[in-house]
């Protein structure tokens, strides 16, 4: 009985163990079905979304992912972390955007100088305006030559879209529309802005042979001219003047530079021939009075803002070195005026010099000396220099050594020549954890590599970076608001209407008439003593002889009643004796007529 009651126990068992295995066999195919599912459906959510990473490198520069390690970024992080007033450039990349470690330059290494480099089209623009704004926001006062019209944008309050809110908040840019206090300016008066005027004296011989693009021997001739207008007191104040100048020298007064050495009628020569084609390119309307007092360019606003002045420069590539040595005259006036104020909490005025490169090409060896100079010394007037070119092999090496802090948008390496300059770009970094001949072929549109000058004077990690976007409108401002603007502007009723001063060229003009007087006087003396002379020849000739045998008894007894006649007398109440009279007394009181 035991043993059948243990067989069918068994048996229920092994029929409860083949229930169960049937039900685990049946979950694990349900499983198997709901794995096989998932797969499918990760197969094509993995092909989706390589589809679009497709898209997106498509449309989105190459770049490698993540090239710093996590110290190189905390090093980043660590450089740029400052005590004093900064300017935000933007947030570190490191394959992404990176919030958390911005990337910024002090406002007091600002007279350290600087330089914005890049190829067309990479953002230096828009790196300068947010310079500008920024600069302005600090109460430092801003110029900047204005070479396509797109900086006026900063006197207007910019636009908000979806993609700029985007690129804001993905920096962590705390960023508003905002406007700026606008001055614009103008060449001589060609375009909108006040006029903008130099006189030659002011301007000098160094400046000018540059433009006229003289060698020494002839800066050195045009440096004479200076000299002797100066001891002479003839002021030059237009190219008509120095004109007049070079053609007294070389005729009425060439004795005047007999112990000065002489100039040559050749040298001359070119020297006119330059100044005539000089004027053609727009320069005459250029130099004159009102000469613009560069103390207009460090103002601020009432409200402590920095003024933004900004140069019209229409037609810049067609008067490349009236528009280079006219900036570079700015600044050495500055130098020359501006008292030593050595290491300042910010800057007296931020120089923006774009198109660089116009100011160096063919510089004579005297006139590049007078720039690395000026770069050289004028830090201590409180005044800084930011260069703005394509290439930093643009500016020569003795005034990149004297750059402190350096913003490079993208460089492109089409060429052999290209990639020559790219590799020596490179060489001027710091040592860093990137590929920087890859890095800079690689920036998108308003990314740059960063490095400053820091506040202990040491340089800074280099740093990729995405640069902010600018407050003001990134359009040109309307026409009419510049108009509107520019009229209702103090600086042109004190500049706007052009003056006409005795210069140079009145006075020699009224020395030669004096002497064209004085000569035409002699003249008249000289012909009046002659037919004087003839006079008294025929009169000696037809006047009657008398004999008497006692000469003294007659006259003694009988006066004659005959009126005797005196030749000087009579010639002397002649016309032309009454002219010798006046000719003679007017040349001994010094008072001969002028013409």
């Amino acid at each position: 009985m035991t043993d059948a009651t243990d067989a069918v126990a068994a048996a229920k068992k092994a029929v409860d163990e083949a229930e169960e295995a049937l039900a685990t066999a049946k979950a694990a195919a349900a499983a198997a079905d709901l794995a096989a599912d998932a797969v499918t459906a990760k197969g094509v959510a993995d092909a989706k979304a390589a589809k679009a990473t497709a898209v997106k490198a498509r449309d989105e520069p190459i770049r490698p992912k993540a090239p710093l390690a996590a110290k190189e970024v905390a090093a980043i992080k660590s450089g740029y972390a400052f005590d004093g007033s900064v300017l935000e450039l933007g947030a570190l990349v490191n394959g992404v955007a990176d919030p958390d470690v911005q990337v910024r330059i002090p406002i007091g290494m600002l007279n350290r100088h600087g330089l914005v480099a890049g190829a067309t089209g990479t953002g230096k623009t828009r790196t300068l305006q947010v310079l500008a704004e920024q600069l302005s926001a600090a109460g430092v006062p801003v110029f900047a030559a204005d070479i396509k019209g797109d900086l006026t944008g900063v006197s207007t309050p910019g636009s908000p879209s979806d993609r700029l809110v985007a690129r804001t908040e993905g920096i962590a840019q705390d960023w508003a529309p905002g406007s700026f206090p606008t001055e614009y300016f103008s060449l001589g008066g060609v375009g909108m802005g006040v006029p903008v005027r130099a006189t030659i004296s002011g301007f000098g011989p160094t400046l000018l042979s540059k433009v006229l693009d003289l060698n020494d021997t002839q800066e050195s001739s045009l440096g004479l001219v200076f000299h002797y207008a100066a001891k002479a007191g003839l002021p030059l104040v237009d190219l008509t003047d120095l004109r007049a100048v070079l053609t007294w020298l070389t005729n009425e007064g060439k004795s005047d530079l007999k112990d000065l050495g002489g100039l040559s009628n050749a040298t001359v020569g070119v020297i006119l021939r330059n100044l005539i084609a000089f004027g053609d390119q727009g320069a005459d309307v250029f130099f004159g009075e009102p000469e613009i007092d560069t103390a207009e360019f460090l103002r601020t606003a009432s409200d402590g803002r920095g003024i933004i002045s900004l140069l019209e420069v229409p037609g810049v590539r067609d008067k490349p070195a009236l528009f280079s040595t006219f900036l570079m005259w700015l600044l050495a006036d500055l130098f020359n005026d501006l008292p030593e104020v050595g290491d300042t909490d910010k800057p007296k005025l931020v120089f923006f010099f774009d198109e660089a490169h116009l100011l160096f090409q063919n510089a004579s060896k005297d006139f590049l000396a007078s720039i690395i100079q000026t770069v050289r010394l004028i830090r201590s007037k409180g005044v800084g220099i930011v260069f703005v070119t394509q290439t930093p092999k643009d500016v020569p090496d003795d005034v990149l050594a004297q750059l402190g802090s350096r913003i490079q948008h993208q460089l492109r390496a089409h060429t052999p020549d290209a990639a020559r300059a790219l590799r020596a770009s490179v060489s001027t970094y710091p040592m860093s954890g990137y590929d920087l001949e890859e890095v800079l072929t690689q920036l998108a549109i308003g990314e740059a590599i960063v490095t400053v000058m820091s506040e202990r004077g040491a340089p800074t990690p280099v740093a990729w970076t995405r640069m902010c976007a600018p407050r003001g409108s990134m359009e040109p401002a309307p026409a009419d608001d510049v108009k509107a603007a520019v009229a209702a502007s103090p600086l042109q009723a004190k500049y706007g209407t052009v003056v006409d001063p005795e210069s140079a060229r009145e006075i020699l003009a009224k020395k030669l008439a004096a002497a064209s007087a004085a000569v035409s006087a002699k003249e008249e003396a000289e012909q009046a003593q002659v037919d004087f002379e003839r006079m008294k020849k025929e009169w000696e000739k037809t006047a009657p002889r008398t004999t008497t045998k006692n000469p003294t008894t007659r006259s003694k007894t009988k006066r004659s009643t005959r009126k005797e006649t005196n030749p000087i007398v009579d010639f002397l109440g002649s016309r032309k004796g009454k002219s010798l009279v006046t000719t003679i007394v007017k040349g001994i009181f010094g008072t001969s007529r002028r013409r």
